[in-house]
């Protein structure tokens, strides 16, 4: 059974730069437009804020996390929406607050979870480690989006070792919401950190492969860049057309983003 201790450790890493990007902001970029339609800055700190507190549910109140997904039930189109337009509407300082002690508090829950412990979710249940490998791809993809709009140019990390397992393993899952039948045979991905290490998935003689810089793969996985725009590469038809329908979130297909140089 994995130890969850890192994947916690740089779940708690990312948050941090990403609370260094945005705690001396002034009310006025508070409110600056990201490249997520309708969402400010504010509101990408509010989704993470709401998440991570229904995650809290999730690992310490399960009756209450039901009642969260009976409400989401009810109103899937903008469930997700109507969360963080209701944080977003908080000052600032008291948004960045709730942030910091919500997600202190899943932190420590994640931490106490007893070995083989499985919490609900709006998809399958997750492990310890699934769960604090969830939070760090949403906190690291809503950190794209923030650092987007802040022209910040973030230095990647290792850390993106996660995301990219995720992606990995919710290749299937890209398939089926896009109501496509998953390739029967499992892929070779082949990812170059930036640390410069090879971080390699599946049988090393698949006959379908993709290769490339991991953080391309995770801007994909996270629809945080379109295709077209990341040095990616793929041999065989099911691969290339994973690499157009990738998603590493939970929920219907994403729209992504555009290729540069062009509209919506």
């Amino acid at each position: 059974m994995a130890d969850p201790t890192p994947v916690i450790d740089d779940l708690c890493a990312e948050s941090e730069e990403l609370d260094r990007l945005v705690a001396g902001l002034s009310a006025e970029r508070w409110a600056l437009e990201t490249p997520a339609p309708g969402w400010t800055i504010a509101h990408q700190i509010a989704h993470l804020a709401w998440t991570d507190h229904s995650s809290l549910l999730a690992v310490t109140d399960q009756d209450a996390f039901a009642r969260e997904v009976e409400a989401a039930l009810t109103a899937p189109g903008d469930f997700v929406d109507k969360g963080a337009e209701e944080w977003a509407a908080k000052p600032p300082a008291q948004l960045l607050a709730d942030w910091r002690s919500g997600r202190k508090a899943l932190e420590d829950a994640l931490r106490a979870a007893p070995d083989g412990a499985r919490f609900p979710w709006y998809g399958p249940p997750m492990s310890t480690a699934s769960m604090a490998s969830a939070r760090l791809m949403e906190t690291w993809a809503h950190g794209q989006d923030v650092a987007d709009a802040l022209g910040v140019v973030r230095t990647p990390t290792d850390r993106i070792r996660h995301i990219t397992r995720l992606g990995v393993r919710t290749r299937d899952f890209s398939f089926g919401v896009q109501g496509l039948p998953a390739p029967f045979e499992e892929f070779r991905v082949e990812l170059t950190a930036p640390s410069g290490e090879l971080w390699a998935y599946g049988p090393e003689d698949a006959p379908e492969r993709v290769t490339g810089p991991a953080l391309d793969f995770c801007l994909l996985v996270t629809q945080r860049a379109h295709r077209a725009d990341l040095a990616l590469h793929a041999v065989g038809l099911e691969a290339d057309r994973w690499l157009d329908i990738a998603q590493a979130f939970a929920g219907p297909p994403g729209t992504g983003r555009p290729p540069k140089g062009t509209d919506r």
